[in-house]
């Protein structure tokens, strides 16, 4: 059994009874974590945006293990798209 840990910051403050994010940024130690810690934002940010249904997700990669998940009205709703910065 592994243990993966991840720093998860979400870019917006939030309280309890606060909105949800609409942007989650993550930071990876080992190549070992970011599948599933991208499948964990991506889950959460699926559940904002099927409340919305006005937009899809965009996963970008910043630099090797930094990463932003986000809500993007650039992508259709229902859909994920990947991006690498430049």
């Amino acid at each position: 059994m592994t243990t993966a840990t991840m720093e998860h910051v979400p870019t917006a403050a939030q309280t309890v009874d606060g909105p949800a994010p609409r942007s989650i940024s993550l930071e990876f130690s080992s190549a070992d974590e970011v599948h599933a810690g991208l499948e964990e934002a991506v889950a959460e940010l699926i559940e904002v945006a099927a409340q919305e249904a006005a937009c899809g997700i965009l996963v970008t990669r910043l630099h090797p293990g930094r990463y932003t998940v986000a809500l993007d009205e650039s992508v259709p709703f229902g859909e994920t798209y990947e991006s690498i910065a430049a």
